[in-house]
């Protein structure tokens, strides 16, 4: 069995180092896991390319069981699947693709990711959010507090008027979503979650002011600690890094591709963080 991760940039996925680390603790011997350079315009094309899948070909024939997707596909593939989680229909973007009997099937693994990560931190329970940036990522956040029992919450973004698209995942959540500006900030620094999830490096210019917050989910990896959480541990905070979820995100996706659920998460949690470690001191 085949699966692949693809997106641009994709150079730099830890997903492989995951998903064959999983792949090797489960004896699937026969699986490979690959990363494929991929835009929104070559989308449709390389989906099509991808035969046999799982349910069709010859027996003993190498086939496709699924694909992990980051950014920029999660919602450009949305309208090129057979069908599609209520979940990923709700934020609006499918960062995993399953074959089965022939057919593409569409989920959202970021939210599971998240909520795992925080439950790890021992969040579990805030009674009050604040989400930094309007992008795909913030919209999984969002569905992630309605899973641990919020139903409001605020989003800080440089230009509200591009946080519709948000605004309107928060709207099928069922969630009451406040849109103001980042440079506001401190005035939301009393709530119990802050989650940035904002790009690399981003964060840091406000990472004096995150210093006074409770629990800060900082959903960048490399480099770690970034600025912004290494001010919230320093003030006594609790901190959670971008590399939890994406290791429970993909758990969850071996767990869909495979029909299993004996899913290595130490192992693979152990090869993510390696691959972290030595590209940390490799030479520029």
């Amino acid at each position: 069995m085949r699966a692949a991760v693809m997106g641009s940039p994709i150079v730099h996925s830890l997903s492989p180092f995951l998903h064959r680390a999983a792949y090797r603790e489960m004896g699937l011997a026969g699986w490979s896991y690959e990363a494929f350079e991929c835009d929104e315009a070559r989308l449709p094309e390389l989906l099509g390319e991808l035969t046999p899948v799982r349910g069709q070909g010859r027996a003993g024939e190498d086939a496709w069981a699924g694909l992990s997707l980051t950014m920029p596909l999660k919602r450009a593939v949305l309208p090129l699947l057979d069908t599609v989680s209520e979940l990923a229909v709700e934020v609006g973007g499918a960062n995993t693709v399953v074959f089965r009997d022939g057919r593409r099937h569409g989920d959202n693994t970021d939210v599971h990711g998240i909520v795992r990560a925080l439950a790890e931190a021992g969040v579990r329970a805030p009674r009050s959010a604040v989400v930094l940036g309007g992008g795909a990522t913030a919209a999984s956040t969002l569905a992630a507090l309605r899973e641990l029992g919020l139903h409001a919450a605020t989003l800080l973004v440089r230009e509200p008027a591009r946080a519709g698209g948000t605004a309107e995942v928060a709207e099928r959540l069922g969630m009451a979503l406040s849109v103001e500006t980042l440079d506001k900030l401190d005035v939301f620094t009393g709530a119990d979650l802050v989650v940035s999830t904002l790009p690399g490096g981003a964060a840091d210019a406000f990472a004096d002011r995150l210093a006074r917050v409770s629990a800060l989910f900082d959903v960048v990896y490399s480099p770690w600690p970034t600025r912004a959480a290494a001010a919230v541990a320093a003030a006594g905070g609790t901190v959670v890094g971008g590399f939890a979820m994406l290791l429970h995100q993909a758990v969850r996706q071996v767990e869909l591709m495979t029909g299993r659920t004996d899913v290595p998460v130490e192992a693979m949690r152990a090869a993510g963080e390696a691959e972290i470690r030595r590209r940390a001191t490799a030479p520029a």
